[in-house]
């Protein structure tokens, strides 16, 4: 059984989280995380040595080294959500050295963030901890707003600042979505060259996805797609959010899908819905790791756990959590990020 503080902070969730045992895609055909991940699954692939290296990098430091999964700070908000209403809450986080000592006091395996703010401090801190560039973004200050991302740098700049990984957002859904896969795909394509390790984030944008009262751009069926999307250009891990719904297919009434989706490979329950963003994930050879989400207070704590737990139920490899931890005092976001990080070490709360 899971730790005592774990179970308080899921509250009435607890019992149903933590014993619930998928009865649709079974645990055994999942390449789950492991100390040996690397070696099982990466190892037999076409990612060259140096790439090899960067994902053992990436899984070998912090708190959660060795043991298969990860625990990410990703701090791109001040381009993706304004400088202002990111860091006005705490504005220690405008200087992006207080960014990665978060990370790095924080146990963290990684730090993603912009070229300017890892660029910035590199040459102090990218042997201390591993960085992931983020290399596009929406800009977000056009008028009106579109849902784009455009590269803001170089693959071979990340790498001479000695990132061990980049990172790279796709709003797939969206109509500018094409060129963003284009991009990305050879983005991805130069990294793993140099040998740099891939992180995509796999969003859906349209909004069109929002039908009778539902947001379906956090439905299961649809962020799997985006996920094997993601790991058809070769992304090393997958960062989506954490489905809230189903059926997003057929209520927009658009595109391809099948009913055993929804009656034998997923139920309403968080961890059978996340376990099929995981089966999208290559049954978890891409490892599927949620994000946190925005903060809402005193709420994060929990929230937070409960989302370690049902990725670490569903099969995921970690999670990757900003706001909940950079929006408040440096200590209450590395107890934050400490507490996320124990669901995963916490040999009691096994795959479902």
């Amino acid at each position: 059984m899971a730790h005592n503080k774990i179970v308080e902070l899921l509250g009435a969730d607890a019992e149903s989280l933590l014993t619930h045992q998928c009865q649709t895609i079974s645990a055994s055909s999942l390449h789950a995380p492991s100390p040996n991940h690397v070696d099982e699954v990466w190892a037999g692939s076409n990612r060259n040595i140096q790439t090899l290296r960067s994902i053992q990098t990436l899984l070998g430091h912090g708190r959660l080294a060795n043991t298969g999964y990860v625990s990410i700070l990703p701090v791109d908000q001040g381009i993706e959500h304004s400088a202002g209403a990111s860091f006005a809450p705490n504005p220690i986080y405008f200087d992006p050295e207080n960014i990665v000592k978060l990370a790095i006091e924080g146990g963290c395996n990684a730090v993603a963030s912009t070229y300017g703010v890892l660029g910035s401090v590199a040459r102090k801190y990218a042997h201390k901890i591993p960085f992931i560039v983020k290399i596009n973004h929406n800009e977000f200050i056009s008028y009106p707003n579109r849902f784009d991302q455009i590269m803001f740098g170089s693959i071979r700049d990340a790498w001479n600042m000695g990132a061990t990984a980049v990172g790279a957002t796709i709003y797939f859904g969206s109509e500018e979505s094409h060129h963003q896969i284009i991009e990305t795909a050879k983005a991805f394509e130069y990294a793993h060259e140099l040998g740099m390790a891939t992180v995509l984030w796999c969003y859906i944008r349209n909004n069109a996805f929002k039908k009778d009262g539902v947001d379906y751009h956090t439905s299961a069926d649809l962020t799997a797609q985006a996920n094997h999307l993601g790991v058809t250009i070769q992304a090393d891990i997958i960062k989506q959010k954490l489905p809230t719904n189903n059926g997003g297919y057929n209520a927009i009434n658009f595109g391809k899908t099948h009913k055993d989706v929804y009656g034998k490979l997923t139920t309403d329950h968080p961890i059978d819905l996340a376990r099929y963003q995981v089966a999208n994930c290559y049954m978890g050879r891409s490892g599927l790791i949620n994000s946190g989400g925005e903060s809402k207070g005193a709420s994060d704590l929990s929230e937070a756990v409960t989302t370690a737990v049902i990725n670490k139920r569903a099969g995921g490899m970690g999670l990757i959590s900003g706001r909940k931890a950079f929006q408040k005092p440096m200590n209450e976001g590395i107890q934050l990020l400490n507490s996320i990080q124990d669901v995963y070490l916490d040999s009691g709360i096994t795959l479902a």
